[in-house]
């Protein structure tokens, strides 16, 4: 996949940082094992001294091979002695090399001038996260989720009260989060204004974040009008915004409904959620809009192919930023 210019140059200065904390961490150890050992900061500066010395011997004319072994036996004799010492004073057989966060390429972000694995994991979070900074909103948790905002009382027509509705909805999605995988099912949000949708989106989010999932998290306005001028721009070979939303792990787009109908938004929402179906990739969704208001914005056909393939969750309740307006109010 390719990349803009700025994702890349990110991640590098992200594995820079990386690979100098690691040799400024090694520095700090060694000087710490010196000023615990000044014999092992000696024999660390005489195992130096060996390869000059081997050095010589090839050019200097003499025995070479008797030189060599000499050496090698000399220097077999101090590692050990080093290792011993380092033993001695508690601290791990590796103490004084360069703990790199990736021991393959030791954070250079390649191998014989092959990018390696880490650099491309590295620069896809990069990405992911640039991608994630359109929306403006923080990343919520379940526990500051409030079920206190949500009637307990029973409606008339002899379904669950709001409170039950919505204590199943959250630990529906806490258990999803926590089980989240490359095959969870795709879900719908559904329900009016302020119900929640957002937050327990944006917590599902983090928890698959923090499990180590690719998680995009975008409003429906956002990310379309990102990928309809990338389309017409010529942008689209830099950024590819669109790759990026059909590879993540998980793709959560927010206030479905919200965003201008035009030729290209109806189309581009149908194509992601349909590609992402046939490659087995979870996508959350979620609305204010009712079945019948979404098939009047996009139509019946498409609708239904959504349902189809999304799971709905159905969010119930009146208006949480309502009822937090009228709390702030009353408290004034």
């Amino acid at each position: 996949m390719g990349y803009s210019r700025e994702i890349y140059e990110e991640a590098e200065t992200i594995m820079e940082r990386r690979r100098l904390f690691a040799e400024q961490e090694a520095e700090k150890r060694r000087n710490l094992l010196y000023m615990r050992s000044p014999r092992a900061e000696q024999i660390v500066h005489d195992l130096a001294r060996t390869s000059v010395k081997a050095a010589k011997a090839v050019f200097g004319g003499s025995d070479v091979k008797k030189e060599l072994e000499k050496l090698k036996i000399k220097n077999q004799a101090m590692q050990k002695d080093l290792k011993k010492i380092i033993s001695e004073l508690g601290f791990p057989e590796n103490y004084l090399e360069e703990w790199y966060k990736c021991d393959k390429c030791r954070d250079t972000g390649y191998i014989d001038g092959k990018m390696c694995s880490c650099m491309k994991t590295l620069l896809r979070k990069t990405a992911y996260e640039k991608l994630n900074k359109i929306s403006p909103l923080a990343l919520s948790d379940f526990d500051s989720f409030s079920l206190d905002y949500y009637s307990k009382t029973p409606l008339a027509d002899g379904k669950p009260s709001a409170y039950t509705v919505m204590s199943r909805v959250l630990n529906f999605c806490r258990k999803y989060a926590y089980e989240f995988s490359e095959n969870s099912q795709s879900l719908l949000f559904q329900g009016g204004p302020g119900l929640g949708k957002t937050h327990l989106s944006l917590s599902v989010a983090k928890c698959a974040i923090d499990n180590g999932y690719g998680v995009i998290y975008v409003s429906a306005p956002a990310i379309l009008s990102k990928l309809e001028n990338e389309r017409f721009s010529g942008k689209a070979k830099n950024e590819n915004t669109e790759q990026l939303v059909m590879d993540c792990d998980l793709l959560i787009i927010d206030d479905l409904g919200t965003e201008f109908t035009t030729k290209f938004s109806v189309p581009a929402i149908y194509n992601i959620i349909n590609s992402r179906t046939i490659m087995s990739k979870p996508t959350i969704i979620s609305t204010n809009l009712s079945l019948a208001e979404l098939q009047e914005k996009y139509s019946f056909r498409m609708v239904s192919r959504i349902i189809g393939m999304l799971d709905r969750v159905e969010f119930v309740g009146s208006d949480i930023r309502q009822q937090k307006r009228r709390e702030r109010k009353n408290r004034q």
